[in-house]
């Protein structure tokens, strides 16, 4: 007797994950064209990003996020071209400027300082927020929740097709899984909620669940 199975689970998320990014610009040159205050620029640039990085890494621990939760990307540095405002004159000549960066991202397993949190990234002046994930702690926990509402789903098909059939269940003969739990980070979704009191209007972050589906197929022998 072979039978198939599913199961899904939603969690309440207990993590969130977020991602921001720092940059520094050196004035636009024509391109091409080379200067010796180039390199002189670039430090300049560097030392500005590398001292908004250290003011942004102590706002995010001032408003309560742990420093073993805060990861501070490598630096990168890459040419970025300058759009012309006089897209038909052709015998304008293209600018650049170097632009470096350095991303950083942090975990806050408390959600309810995340309102706190996004409002010192914004404090800091971050060039990028690329949005917050939401996220399990222990998602291996889940799955195996997932895992095992899907096989108690199979045993229950499978009674219920052997006492219609009027035969037993032998051993099981063989398991296996057809779909393993995963799940995705749950992205933010927010809201605007009005405030009675003072007419203006507070951001509510609103986490939602994280569904994680799992799927069995096991097969058992018919008694004799």
């Amino acid at each position: 007797l072979h039978v198939q199975a599913n199961a899904t689970i939603d969690v309440a998320p207990d993590q969130a994950t977020l991602n921001a990014r720092l940059w520094e610009r050196t004035p636009a040159q024509v391109q091409g064209e080379e200067s010796s205050g180039d390199s002189d620029a670039i430090k300049e640039a560097r030392d500005r990003l590398e001292s908004r990085t250290g003011e942004l890494i102590r706002t995010l621990e001032n408003a309560g996020v742990d420093s073993k939760r805060i990861r501070a990307g490598s630096l990168s540095v890459r040419p970025d071209i300058v759009q012309s405002g006089n897209r038909g004159d052709d015998d304008t000549p293209p600018k650049v400027r170097t632009q470096v960066e350095r991303s950083v991202s942090l975990t806050l397993n408390d959600l309810d300082r995340l309102p706190r949190v996004l409002d010192a990234l914004t404090a800091a002046g971050v060039d990028s927020l690329d949005g917050v994930s939401y996220g399990l702690q222990d998602s291996d926990a889940a799955d195996d929740r997932a895992l095992k509402q899907a096989l108690e789903r199979a045993r229950q098909k499978a009674e219920m097709m052997a006492d219609t059939l009027d035969v037993d269940l032998g051993d099981v003969v063989n398991i296996e899984e057809t779909t393993a739990p995963r799940y995705q980070p749950q992205m933010m979704m927010r809201a605007a909620a009005a405030d009675s009191g003072s007419g203006s209007s507070a951001a509510e972050y609103r986490s939602g669940e994280i569904s994680i589906d799992a799927g069995v197929s096991v097969t058992w022998e018919i008694d004799d």
